[in-house]
């Protein structure tokens, strides 16, 4: 069993749902992302350009304060920890949102950050085509969020794949699961839940799930 997994994946995909699914089936320690208290997430979708920067450090800020907390004081009560971010992602979405001398700020300041956090025992991407993620996020009825264009999706899915492939010293587990529907089927949770507790090695996995 894993003492920490992340669960990760594009906007849309699932990432809180499964999280909190596992970890209350096996009553373990649920970390969840706490965006929707970002003001400058709503201006970034209307004025990306003027608000990228104080977004990405917010979340910076937001993200390293949560997960430093919650990771460096065990539960011994817990099973294991899961959540449905890592921080990386922070890096991501700042490559394809900031200007390049931002970035090279940004990136100074999350190495010094990132080294601090422990990794995940395991790193779970969730990939969605694109067309459903648009679906999922009109479905769930977030308004800041409807008028993400289909371009930006595309840029975030490329970028977690780019860094995933530099990534040799983890264990990444890629599950497509575009055909299955853990939400609200039971049989297809059950099918996800299984290939995730199974044991793996260092390296990245890639599956369909069906």
């Amino acid at each position: 069993m894993y003492d920490f997994i992340a669960i990760e994946g594009n906007i849309g995909a699932g990432k809180t749902s499964l999280s909190t699914k596992i970890a209350q089936q096996f009553d373990a320690r649920l970390i969840l992302e706490q965006f929707e208290d970002n003001a400058f997430l709503p201006k970034f979708y209307r004025d990306p350009e003027k608000y990228a920067f104080p977004l990405e450090l917010s979340f910076l800020a937001s993200r390293y304060q949560q997960l430093k907390e919650q990771l460096s004081n065990k539960d011994l009560f817990k099973t294991f920890t899961i959540s449905d971010y890592y921080i990386f992602k922070s890096l991501i979405f700042a490559k394809k949102t900031l200007q390049e001398d931002e970035l090279k700020l940004y990136t100074r300041l999350f190495n010094i950050i990132n080294s601090t956090l422990p990794k995940p025992d395991l790193l779970v991407y969730l990939f969605v085509e694109v067309p459903r993620l648009k679906r999922n996020i009109i479905s769930r009825g977030r308004e800041y969020e409807q008028d993400i264009a289909h371009e930006y999706l595309e840029r975030i899915q490329s970028g977690y794949f780019d860094f995933i492939k530099q990534q040799t010293d983890q264990r990444i587990l890629i599950l497509d699961v575009n055909n299955i529907d853990f939400v609200h089927s039971e049989s297809d949770y059950d099918k996800i839940l299984e290939i995730i507790m199974q044991e793996y090695p260092v390296g990245i996995q890639r599956m369909e799930v069906k």
